[in-house]
């Protein structure tokens, strides 16, 4: 594993591991690892980006297959560096599509024998395109529950970074969660019009918190340092950013890629692969999201609402509640 920054020492490097100019490898061939990349257009650390790493990572660990990644690629070059590692022959490609989405089926077309994980608003595309996303409402409804009921000025602060249907899908449940323990609740709703920019995050939260709110659900980094700061609190989005605010953040709606990975690995070896729509996978039933431990706040959240959120939980994973699927913009209520 190695970090790649697609210079062109590290993109002869690349290519001379798998055989530069090379037409694709088969992709079924018995004995050797699966060639997968990752390309991402923030950092590799960045909240959504860090959970297919995480699940890649965790692959090539148990030697399932061969793993390199590119992070931080300007979106204006996102296409190129895509097709770059389908013409040396890859095998599996993750990435995000949604400011490209046209060019990205059209890259498919074009290299057949190239498997195409992306994140993606739209459907699948066979036989090689699959699409994945975080579609983790569950967990954000359960922690939409805890904010609900935490909050003392009943005005609740969203920090988000596009309004496309995954995120809104996120915040709605959120929201959801909030207004079934609290009818009281009032929502100050803020797209960024970024996926990174803790700065703007930042000063998007404060305004928030100036404006009453107690309780600011951090979609985006920067959001949670707003409401350390200023002494309210955060509920995490992703990742469980509890360790680096251990006295803000409550909880965090995780998302877990290993499923989507696992299972989508297993078809490309199988010989099984086909354009699918992985979302599902990201269900508290199959594992793909969950609710963080309540850790520093354990004896900080009423016993009463945990038991109400362990119930939900438990209601959600075998069907008996279904949480809203809605994506429609939030809007502020206040």
């Amino acid at each position: 594993m190695h970090r790649t920054s697609l210079s062109r020492r590290s993109l002869l490097k690349t290519a001379s591991m798998i055989g530069a100019g090379a037409l694709p490898l088969p992709l079924f061939a018995a004995g050797r690892k699966l060639k997968v990349v990752s390309i991402w257009t923030g950092p590799i650390d960045q909240q959504w980006n860090s959970r297919t790493h995480v699940a890649l990572v965790a692959a090539q660990k148990r030697a399932d297959i061969e793993y390199t990644w590119a992070e931080s690629i300007a979106t204006a070059d996102l296409e190129r560096v895509i097709r770059q590692y389908a013409q040396q022959g890859v095998d599996m490609i993750f990435t995000e599509v949604y400011s490209m989405e046209r060019q990205a089926r059209a890259i498919a077309k074009a290299f057949p024998k190239t498997v195409f994980m992306v994140g993606s608003s739209l459907p699948p595309q066979s036989p090689n395109l699959s699409i994945f996303d975080d579609t983790i409402e569950e967990a954000s409804y359960l922690s939409g529950l805890i904010a609900g009921g935490l909050t003392k000025t009943n005005v609740i602060g969203l920090v988000a970074g596009y309004p496309i249907p995954v995120v809104n899908r996120l915040m709605n449940g959120f929201m959801q969660g909030a207004r079934e323990v609290n009818r009281e609740a009032k929502f100050l709703v803020t797209f960024i019009g970024t996926w990174y920019d803790p700065p703007k995050a930042k000063e998007a939260a404060f305004a928030q918190i100036a404006a009453k709110a107690d309780v600011v659900y951090a979609e985006r980094t920067g959001a949670a340092d707003a409401a350390k700061e200023r002494k309210v609190l955060a509920i995490g989005g992703i990742v469980d950013t509890q360790p680096q605010f251990p006295d803000t953040v409550v909880v965090s709606a995780l998302w877990h890629m290993e499923p989507t990975v696992e299972r989508s690995v297993k078809k490309v070896r199988d010989g099984t692969f086909t354009g699918e729509d992985y979302r599902v996978y990201s269900a508290l039933k199959y594992g793909g999201s969950s609710l963080s431990p309540y850790g520093t706040f354990e004896n900080k959240v009423p016993q009463e609402l945990k038991d109400l959120v362990k119930k939900r939980q438990e209601e959600i994973r075998t069907g008996k509640f279904v949480v809203k699927s809605d994506e429609t913009q939030p809007k502020s209520t206040l």
